[in-house]
This record gives structure tokens, C-alpha cells and sequence, in this order.
């Protein structure tokens, strides 16, 4: 596992449960709008940390935290993330989140499957017609997102789906898209973009509370929660 930072402690990226959090190296996509652009530029990193320094912190945790969530990057492109799953599934009392671009869904699949996670949280970056521009991969095959979302869906495992949203990349048109997209979805979580200053690319904006919930109302009629996060 390329684990290229590890937040000891969040109340934030697992929501209701006291929990640690692991980012993984590496991408497959190029978002533009991207905060974590040092683990997809440089998924190597300078530093990192070991999975038995991850794991000797859960052991030391039980009890304390209550579950742990694994980010990036994309951590479905580490190899050996099924075995890392495992050796926190053995050490007991933890709920596992993972987060997903969905660009692997067939592993994904697997994962959920073999009940190695709890809970997925799914980025929906656009509307298909606009999915390769918003992820910055030309000929992008929306597909992938697709078949990812169909089976996350059926699979009665806790999930979300969440977009950030760019002005740049989204306006009514695309949320329209997107509704249809997601259509019979349990929970969809906006998120406004704020520039965290490790973006992959400078120059783009957000939208204002109004505008957010505008479109908000245009997704309620396909999903059965919508909700708005950090935003003021």
C-alpha cells in the first residue's frame, strides 16, 4: 500500500463515527479541481507511512475510534488493498469507508463482495455528457461510472454519492444530466469547490448558498436525500 497520509483522527470523512482516515497515492483521473494534487501528480510522495503503522494505531484505537476510511488519490489502483482491508477486518470493531472515483468497477464489485468495506462514498463528477472534461481524461468511458453506480446501488451496502461542485464545469444543464444519472440514488451530497491551494489547476470558483440549493431542488425529484455540505 502507497499510504501517503494518514489524518489520526476526523469526526468529517466518516460521517456519524469517530474514525481516522488513510490517502492513498495515485490517480487515474485529472480533475482540474483536484485538492489533493500532490497524491496524484506525486503519489510517491517524500514521506508515507507502513500499513503496520496504520494497523499498530487501530490496535492502540479500539475502543476509542469507530471506524477508519480510505481515501486518495484512488485507492482501488493499490494492489494490495483487499489484503490491507482484511488485516483491519481481523483486527476487529472497526466500520471501514471507501472512497471512489469508480473508474474500476469490477474490483470495486469484489471488494463489496467479499465485504471488505461498510460504506461507499462515490464521486459523480458530471453529467455523462460532460464526465471527460470535468475528469480531464479525453475519450473518457463514462461507462466505468456507470456499471459502478448500478452496482453499488443494488448491493445494499450503506453508500452516498457526492459531487463538488465547479463553475467552471457545472451549471443547470449538467445537474439535470446528473439527476437522470443517479435517478433512484438513497443520499446525494453536494459539496461547493473551495481552493484548498494544492489544486491541480488555479483559476476556478465556486457558487454561492443560492445557487447550490437551486440546484439542490433540481435533483430532489430523482434521489431520496439531497443534502448541501460546507457550504455557509
Amino acid at each position: 500500500m502507497n499510504i501517503q497520509g494518514f489524518n489520526k483522527l476526523t469526526l468529517l470523512d466518516y460521517p456519524g463515527l469517530t474514525a481516522c482516515t488513510v490517502f492513498t497515492g495515485g490517480c487515474d483521473l485529472r480533475c482540474p479541481f483536484c485538492h489533493n494534487s500532490g497524491l496524484v501528480l506525486d503519489p510517491r510522495g517524500t514521506e508515507g507511512y507502513t500499513v503496520d503503522e496504520v494497523l499498530t494505531h487501530l490496535k492502540k484505537r479500539k475502543g476509542i475510534l469507530d471506524g477508519i476510511c480510505v481515501s486518495g488519490g484512488e485507492p482501488i489502483l493499490q494492489p494490495d488493498l483487499e489484503d490491507f482491508l482484511r488485516r483491519i477486518r481481523d483486527i476487529g470493531d472497526y466500520k471501514i469507508k471507501l472512497d471512489t472515483n469508480g473508474t474500476h468497477p469490477e474490483r470495486l464489485a469484489n471488494i463489496i463482495s467479499e465485504g471488505l468495506c461498510d460504506k461507499v462514498a462515490m464521486d459523480i463528477k458530471n453529467s455523462p455528457e460532460k464526465y471527460a472534461q470535468t475528469v480531464g481524461v479525453r475519450n473518457f468511458d463514462v461507462e466505468l461510472i456507470r456499471a459502478s453506480l448500478s452496482f453499488i446501488m443494488l448491493s445494499g451496502i450503506d453508500y452516498e454519492l457526492r459531487t463538488t461542485l465547479v463553475r467552471e464545469f457545472h451549471d443547470e444543464e449538467s445537474m439535470r444530466g446528473i439527476a437522470e444519472f443517479i435517478r433512484g440514488a438513497k443520499a446525494y451530497y453536494l459539496q461547493n469547490f473551495l481552493d484548498s491551494g494544492d489544486v491541480l489547476y488555479g483559476g476556478l470558483h465556486g457558487f454561492d448558498r443560492r445557487e447550490i440549493e437551486a440546484f439542490a431542488d433540481i435533483v430532489r425529484d430523482s434521489v431520496r436525500l439531497v443534502e448541501i455540505r460546507g457550504v455557509d
